[in-house]
């Protein structure tokens, strides 16, 4: 039985989170970003289109019945692949793969991104965007224009010394400890976050989760993508 997604594409942490004090986007800027909704509309998390056929989102999200809708048009999903050693304990390996029916037609302001390779090195303060839906404030509703920020990249030895040792595994990127007051306390999980080198932008991590509350002195922690990109690969070439 197909059972339909929303996937909205245009242009913390506990499951669900928000970009607090960020930007409004401008339209069509972030063209892989994706809104996973309930069948009435209600969003509640994030994800990344990465090829016609496949969305990127957090195994957290993929647990709960999907609605997926583009800004242009609804999809289908057939299939909802979360990684095998997904822990809802630790959110380790927090990543899943969503199977779209038929391939979305590419345009302008509907194109995936690209994914980090396994091999990559991101410099800690390398300023990155994330971006998402997710509500503002714990009693609105989701914004009805995307939302970005900017947040700079925390090395894992950091990130373990404010988070603790044990917490941040080699699955996990940390980011935007410290900056510009921003945090992310509903609906941006799964969504992306992206760095750009030479004009080309690159899927580097997954909203995972951070403090239930708002606190922009601990930084969100991200689902990596170059260290998860070998299940990532074999679990599209395989389906």
């Amino acid at each position: 039985v197909l059972k339909k997604l929303i996937l909205v594409l245009s242009f913390t942490l506990t499951i669900g989170s928000r970009i607090v004090n960020g930007q409004n986007a401008i339209s069509g800027s972030w063209p892989w970003q994706v809104s996973l909704q309930h069948p009435n509309g209600f969003h509640f998390c994030g994800g990344s289109l990465i090829n016609e056929n496949w969305v990127l989102t957090a195994a957290q999200c993929a647990v709960i019945q999907l609605s997926l809708l583009t800004v242009h048009s609804s999809f289908l999903y057939v299939q909802v692949i979360t990684h095998p050693l997904y822990s809802r304990a630790t959110f380790n390996n927090d990543i899943a793969l969503l199977k779209l029916s038929s391939p979305v037609t590419l345009t302008p302001r509907i194109s995936p991104v690209c994914l980090a390779p396994s091999t990559i090195n991101i410099l800690p303060g390398t300023r990155c965007f994330t971006t998402g839906w997710g509500r503002t404030t714990a009693t609105t509703t989701s914004p009805e224009i995307l939302q970005q920020t900017v947040v700079p990249i925390i090395s894992p030895a950091v990130c373990r010394q404010i988070w603790g040792q044990s917490r941040i595994t080699d699955a996990m990127i940390c980011a935007g400890a410290s900056v510009s007051n921003v945090c992310f306390p509903q609906g941006d999980s799964g969504g992306p976050l992206v760095c750009e080198s030479s004009g080309v932008w690159t899927l580097v991590g997954s909203v995972s989760w951070e403090r239930s509350t708002c606190d922009p002195r601990f930084p969100a922690v991200f689902a990596s993508i170059s260290q998860l990109r070998s299940w990532i690969d074999k679990t599209i070439s395989s389906n």
